[in-house]
């Protein structure tokens, strides 16, 4: 075996520091939600308690806990369910050549490209000019998914790319329908797949800050609603909320990543 030397043990403290630098500020915040009825926002911790996480779900002074949840859960969902549907029809679709494929595929693509506050700006812009007021439901809507679509899009061409296309045509040739086709071969195939971009359809929703600030209209979102709180909320009740929504993202990605492998345990049985 090697030894480790002089660069090996370098290499090591910088992805050390890496991940210090990663994931320091989330520890920080929440060791710091569990602060005593006394804590503020700063170390040393006074007390330990679950004082602000009861204080979250009272009535408070400043900020909208609950409706901003709401707000993101709602819009997350829609955007999530619009990500897949749309995702998959782009799949399906540019599986085959057509007129203005290309141009179709970059303008998709522009999304990630263009400053985020920008989209936000100009779909903000673009509603009040039409006289039609923003909102979350609306024009948040399309800039979340000007976001989320070009992610999606890639992960199924992706997927289509790989897919052997051998299975397909044994079925048609056993006397399959398209539709037979595409629900009993193509689907259950992709469907992991499926599961990924709707993963990062909600995620990128739940989570958007920049795309929602000049888009969302009066109703805050959860992001625009901690970024409104960090003025005025002068204790740990924000941090608590900090430690629940990242618990919440944790426990989807865990239960997505539980599903996708039930996925893959019933398909290798199946085929066993």
């Amino acid at each position: 075996m090697e030894k480790s030397g002089p660069r090996h043990w370098a290499l090591a403290a910088f992805f050390a520091l890496f991940v210090l630098f990663l994931y320091g500020p989330t520890v920080t915040i929440v060791i710091l939600s569990f602060q005593g009825p006394d804590g503020g926002l700063t170390f040393p911790m006074r007390g330990f308690s679950l004082h602000w996480f009861a204080n979250l779900f009272q009535p408070q002074m400043v900020g909208d806990f609950g409706g901003s949840f709401e707000r993101s859960l709602a819009l997350a969902m829609i955007v999530m369910g619009l990500t897949v549907l749309i995702s998959l029809g782009a799949g399906l679709a540019f599986r085959r050549r057509f007129f203005g494929a290309t141009a179709l595929f970059y303008l998709t693509i522009a999304g990630l490209i263009v400053p985020s506050i920008l989209i936000s700006l100009g779909i903000g812009l673009m509603f009040n000019v039409a006289g039609i007021p923003p909102n979350w439901w609306s024009s948040a809507l399309g800039a979340h998914l000007t976001w989320t679509l070009p992610f999606g899009v890639l992960i199924m061409f992706a997927v289509f790319n790989r897919f052997d296309h051998s299975l397909e045509e044994a079925a048609q040739d056993l006397g399959a329908s398209p539709w037979q086709v595409f629900r009993h071969v193509v689907l259950p195939l992709i469907a992991p797949s499926l599961v990924g971009v709707a993963l990062f359809g909600f995620s990128l929703s739940y989570d958007e800050f920049s795309r929602t600030i000049m888009a969302a209209g009066s109703d805050n979102t959860l992001p625009l609603e901690i970024f409104a709180m960090t003025t005025n909320v002068t204790t740990p009740v924000l941090y608590a909320l900090g430690s629940l929504t990242t618990a919440f993202s944790l426990g989807l990605v865990v239960l997505v990543l539980v599903l996708v492998l039930g996925m893959r345990r019933r398909r290798r049985a199946a085929a066993g």
